[in-house]
């Protein structure tokens, strides 16, 4: 098994690695990543020569291992303009890559060169759509620390979906210490604190040729990342919604509450109609009764009435957003009343403040929103007092600017 230093992999970077201290004391930038369970796969250009490879020749990376300095010159070198990054897809250095077979079990996972998969036609994600993901972020801090934001609960919400779609679910700390090694190998792609985040996406897919409707004979699990900002282009501007009359999100007993990758293909006509007519984005009602609120294209939506907050309440069809749950009981803690229960549409009429929450959008106010042909608007534009302190409380404790007293955040 081949060792790589900090160095190697800088050569690989094309960038130099300098020390840096951390929980674990200071190292030098010739220090050794090493033991098991994930691989680094040299398969192309500096990386391979580096090692003088053979087609596998891995390198094995601990998951507790300290993360590298990049320092500010070396960020700058990147052709990224931080102050106006946006949501977009940028390609970063490394990618995680596991594969289980029939047996059930996943092999040790290994680090690779961001880059394309290799599937057959066949492929069980491609025919039937048996895959799901998930969306979380790693956070710089002003002294240069890195957090995840409740990373076990989108491990459990994997596993969840896993079991929905007769997948083979990736245990929670397999899940965790592969996030961790994605990240630390990209680090130098999450933005300077305050510009935004790395965001993290992994995959869970049916990659085995299969022909009739069967569960796939093989799964991958694949972690890639990319530097993210604002997912609106309104940013912490209010945003503007349309209620859909025609097309629904999900159906009683289907996949709405799991993330599959079909639940959002199915959304993109009516968004895509919805922000041609200067919307942002579509706001879904039951599949029943066409009544209900149910959630926005890729978020989940509250509304406020005084001290009380109500959101729909989950029963299969809205996902249960790790955002949705952090802001039920951050608001709790501040004194409000929350409720998750039916909320009838018209209930938006005498709404105080509308607001959604994400992982990519992380709280968005609402400042209007098309109801038939009413346009409902909200005071200050939608801005409100207590989005506006829902969102200060949470992403300070994501970007570690106020005390975690939640236990939310896990460092790096």
């Amino acid at each position: 098994m081949a060792l790589l230093s900090m160095n190697q992999l800088a050569g690989h970077l094309n960038t130099d690695i300098p020390s840096r201290k951390c929980s674990l004391g200071v190292f030098s930038s010739d220090h050794v990543l090493h033991c098991k369970p994930f691989h680094v796969r040299a398969l192309q250009g500096p990386l391979r020569s580096l090692l003088n490879a053979t087609t596998h020749t891995p390198l094995s990376v601990r998951a507790d291992t300290p993360s590298v300095a990049v320092s500010n010159e070396v960020r700058s070198s990147l052709d990224i303009d931080w102050d106006n990054l946006g949501f977009g897809y940028h390609k970063t250095d490394f990618m995680y890559v596991s594969k289980c077979g029939s047996d059930g079990k996943w092999d040790e996972g290994e680090l690779q060169p961001f880059g394309a998969l290799q599937l057959s036609p066949s492929a069980g994600i491609l025919n039937y759509g048996q895959g799901i993901f998930e969306g979380m972020k790693a956070y710089r801090t002003e002294d240069d620390r890195i957090l995840l934001f409740r990373p076990e609960e989108n491990a459990l919400r994997m596993i969840s979906g896993a079991d929905r779609l007769c997948m083979p679910t990736v245990p929670v700390n397999m899940f965790i210490q592969a996030v961790k090694q994605t990240v630390l190998s990209n680090e130098r792609w999450i933005p300077p604190s305050g510009k935004g985040s790395l965001y993290i996406r992994p995959l869970l897919i049916g990659s085995g040729a299969v022909l009739g409707l069967a569960p796939a004979p093989e799964y991958t699990f694949v972690i890639f990342v990319a530097p993210v900002g604002n997912y609106f282009k309104e940013g912490l501007a209010p945003i503007h919604l349309k209620v859909e009359n025609t097309y629904h999100r999900a159906a009683p007993g289907g996949t709405g509450g799991v993330k599959t990758v079909g639940n959002y293909a199915s959304v993109l006509k009516t968004q895509l109609s919805a922000k041609k007519s200067g919307f942002s984005d579509v706001l879904y009602l039951d599949a029943v009764e066409s009544k209900y609120l149910e959630e926005v294209s890729s978020c989940n939506i509250f509304l406020v009435k005084g001290k009380k907050i109500a959101t729909p309440h989950l029963k299969g069809t809205i996902l249960p957003g790790i955002t949705r749950k952090s802001i039920i009981e951050l608001a709790q803690t501040l004194g409000y009343e929350v409720e998750e229960r039916a909320v009838c549409v018209d209930e938006l009429r005498d709404a105080d403040e509308v607001f959604c929450t994400g992982t990519a959008v992380v709280i968005s106010p609402v400042g209007s929103i098309m109801l038939h042909e009413d346009r409902l608007e909200y005071a200050n534009e939608g801005l409100g007092k207590v989005s506006k302190e829902l969102y200060s409380a949470l992403t300070s404790i994501q970007m570690g600017q106020s005390a975690d007293i939640m236990k939310w955040t896990v460092e790096i």
